[in-house]
């Protein structure tokens, strides 16, 4: 684990899915690792029974519970499963904890791009071997699609509607008959998707107009939108267990300091519903405020402190990073995040402390 920036779901939380799979006892659809019971437990958290004692499973996402149970479910049957919403709202994080759980890979992806070919997504060639030998088995190179129905397993398709639309397409052949034609490999190119396969696609709704998929693809997956962490109390607890967790991989010896991972989670809370506790209406940035890149924000924080400040935690530091999260794809939004630290600091400032000092960093705000 120490020697990789971030093992798989299935590396990382091997003792626990260890643990589900010895005190599983539930149904569970053909090839799946663990049942749609243990799956849930896996994702939301919960203790089970061990030959060897109780084991607690940590909580991994914070969100919709029955939104989780659907896509259990839809994943069970025989539709793919098309996760969509704002950019960092852990729409890839849920698909990489279903993929583990119910096929013990997370790790079998296609990235949509506006590069992404035909062949990234079913299958290739060796050339070499293609030429010395001709079409044969030994010179395919699967791909993703392939890998998923040959073992019966998940494909997961990140940011699909990056993709260009006539290659988003030629998954609805294999999506209906559940067969992928090869057909260079003349009556051994057919291959028939074993119990198990499913697709998991994600898209950003930010994303829609970039190539909005076709109606026909749209009608081979359920649809779940996974929405924005509403509840600031969650937000924090994200942003404190993530940053521990990018913490412990960078080797950074330093705690996470909870008060400054509250006073984040309000500001991303506040600009992103457009109103502060008090009900002020504060204008919305154009940018996205997302709980990861709170948590990236946050880290960035707790790096420049471990590497420069002795482990000094300096809030004008943070504001200047926040600067850059807010204001990267609009300038405007500076004006913004400016009259957003003048309104709370009408009532935020008479809690002192933290707040205080935090609110008068906007002298940074340039």
């Amino acid at each position: 684990m120490d020697n990789f920036i971030k093992p798989p779901v299935e590396v990382r939380y091997a003792d626990e899915l260890a643990a589900l799979a010895a005190s599983d006892k539930g149904r569970r659809p053909e090839n799946w690792k663990l049942s749609p019971r243990a799956v849930r437990t896996f994702i939301l958290g919960g203790k089970v029974d061990t030959p060897s004692g109780k084991a607690e499973i940590s909580k991994k996402f914070y969100g919709n519970d029955s939104l989780v149970e659907r896509a259990i479910i839809t994943l069970a049957g025989s539709r793919g499963l098309m996760l969509v919403g704002e950019p960092g709202t852990a729409k890839t994080m849920l698909s990489e904890l279903l993929s583990a759980a119910c096929c013990g890979v997370s790790t079998n992806t296609v990235q949509g791009t506006a590069g992404t070919t035909e062949d990234m997504i079913k299958y290739s060639w060796n050339y070499a071997l293609l030429l010395s030998k001709g079409p044969c088995r030994e010179a395919l190179v699967p791909s993703p699609l392939l890998i998923g129905m040959e073992q019966g397993i998940f494909a997961r398709f990140e940011e699909i509607t990056r993709t260009p639309a006539e290659i988003q397409d030629s998954l609805i052949s294999v999506m209906s008959d559940q067969i992928l034609n090869i057909p260079e490999l003349g009556d051994d190119g057919l291959v028939l998707a074993r119990q198990g396969f499913n697709i998991i696609g994600t898209a950003n709704t930010r994303d829609k107009g970039v190539n909005e998929m076709s109606g026909a693809l749209k009608r081979r997956f359920n649809f779940e939108t996974v929405e924005p962490v509403r509840d600031v109390k969650q937000e924090k607890e994200i942003i404190i267990r993530e940053a521990e967790d990018m913490a412990k991989a960078g080797h950074i010896d330093m705690p996470v300091d909870t008060d400054v991972a509250e006073l984040l989670a309000v500001t991303y809370h506040e600009l992103r519903e457009g109103r502060t506790a008090d009900g002020t209406v504060v204008e919305r940035p154009s940018a996205i405020m997302s709980t990861a890149e709170a948590v990236s924000v946050y880290f960035q924080a707790l790096s420049h402190a471990w590497y420069y400040d002795d482990s000094r935690f300096d809030l004008g530091i943070l504001t200047e990073i926040l600067v850059g999260a807010v204001c990267k794809e609009n300038r405007e939004d500076l004006a913004k995040l400016r009259a957003y630290f003048r309104t709370a600091s009408k009532d935020k400032t008479k809690e002192g402390g933290l707040w205080k000092t935090y609110l008068s960093s906007s002298k940074l705000l340039k």
